[in-house]
């Protein structure tokens, strides 16, 4: 079967040679990948659920969830939620098989509880929030698409990756990953709400940290002065790891301390006061915001891992990019994959899937031309392994 496989060179400066690089990355905590989050909990959960019942997955598409921020006050050593936080699980899903009522709805609420105490640490799912779920039966058309003619693109649209990282994109996804991670038994006064906003300029670094303080883990403002100052120290150990270009770290820069105005909250969360957050909105499927690189605007959290495009061919383009530099490691300094789809036609053959190689300095694109082509037939052939990695946990969409 044919795969429009095209294979090119790429002419433009490598992204280490560019002259400004801006990367971003929105942490665990950010409305916006809490939203992605219950998103693709609620779809991951309705997948195992179809599993078990039918031995496969049935039409869904739960990515229109939305979070609604609460009122809180937050003060040194705690404070309180006043008004909690609102989150709305809003899709299409099968609701019933040969009258087999599917509990679509406390599925959904249950994956998204489960998420939620399993992601924010500070957070009271029970007390703090309020889940509501307004998931209807799929249209049609598109579930008899999805249905009955088997694996076919439910959407006309593209997915895009690209590798390898640069030191900047590393820097911007590890400091976060580090803060939200490693970092938490040392640090429980850091919540879980960070954002991360990296500039290269030339061969300096700059990190703008936007870090969510919890009160009741900090006693004055000296303090709260203090945690900052360890975190930037601690984040520089980490950024060292990636590059040797100079590093500056700046940590809640909106603060205004002799005004009272610090980031300080109740739950590590943003949200929990006025701040909202939609599913797409965040993170790629690389993990970052990448506006240097090609990126797609679909939002992947919560589509079908079957057959939305959407979905598979943006993750899909981050793995092959990946296997093509690992394969190619010495002769291809930088891949771009785009891969473009059909509603209605096969998934594993799409209408362009196009890589574009930046050689390095001698090697010729000859050389690696059959590689490539193989690797991305490869994937194409085995799309299916996205749709089980998914299921598995095995990789992440924001």
């Amino acid at each position: 079967m044919p795969k429009n496989i095209f294979i090119e060179p790429l002419v433009r400066t490598p992204i280490e040679e560019q002259e400004i690089e801006i990367v971003e990355r929105k942490g665990i905590g950010h409305p916006d990948s809490v939203a992605d989050g219950l998103a693709e909990s609620v779809s991951r959960g309705l997948c195992r659920e179809y599993i078990k019942r039918y031995g496969r997955i049935l039409h869904h598409n739960t990515d229109q969830t939305e979070v609604v921020g609460g009122l809180a006050k937050a003060e040194f050593g705690g404070g309180q939620i006043i008004q909690p936080m609102y989150i709305l699980l809003v899709g299409r899903a099968t609701m019933e098989v040969e009258r087999d009522k599917i509990p679509v709805g406390s599925i959904a609420i249950r994956s998204a509880k489960e998420y939620l105490k399993k992601s924010l640490g500070t957070f009271n799912v029970e007390s703090d929030a309020i889940v509501d779920c307004k998931i209807g039966m799929g249209s049609a058309d598109l579930k008899g698409v999805y249905e009955t003619k088997g694996l076919l693109a439910n959407d006309t649209s593209f997915g895009v990756g690209f590798a390898p990282f640069s030191e900047t994109e590393l820097i911007a996804l590890n400091t976060e990953k580090f803060i939200n991670g490693p970092l938490k038994k040392k640090m429980p006064e850091v919540g879980e709400d960070v954002k991360v906003m990296a500039l290269r300029d030339g061969e300096k670094i700059l990190l703008t940290i936007a870090a969510a303080m919890v009160g009741k883990h900090i006693k004055d403002l000296s303090h709260y002065e203090n945690v900052k100052e360890e975190l930037a120290d601690k984040v520089i150990d980490v950024a060292r790891k990636y590059t040797k270009r100079d590093i500056e770290i700046n940590v809640n820069t909106a603060d205004i301390p002799k005004k009272g105005v610090i980031y300080l909250t109740v739950t590590g969360l943003s949200m929990e006061n006025g701040d909202d957050g939609s599913v797409g909105r965040g993170n790629r499927v690389s993990g970052l915001i990448t506006p240097n690189r090609p990126m797609s605007m679909e939002a992947a959290a919560g589509k079908n891992p079957v057959t939305h495009v959407g979905k598979l061919y943006n993750l899909l383009s981050m793995k092959i990019a990946e296997d093509v530099i690992k394969e190619g490691a010495g002769d291809i300094r930088e891949i771009h994959v785009k891969i473009l789809s059909q509603i209605g036609t096969p998934i594993n053959n799409p209408r362009a899937a196009n890589t574009q190689l930046i050689m390095a300095n001698g090697a010729k694109l000859e050389k690696v031309k059959n590689n490539v082509y193989g690797i991305v037939d490869n994937w194409l052939e085995n799309i299916d392994k996205i749709t089980k990695m998914i299921v598995n946990d095995e990789i992440t969409v924001f």
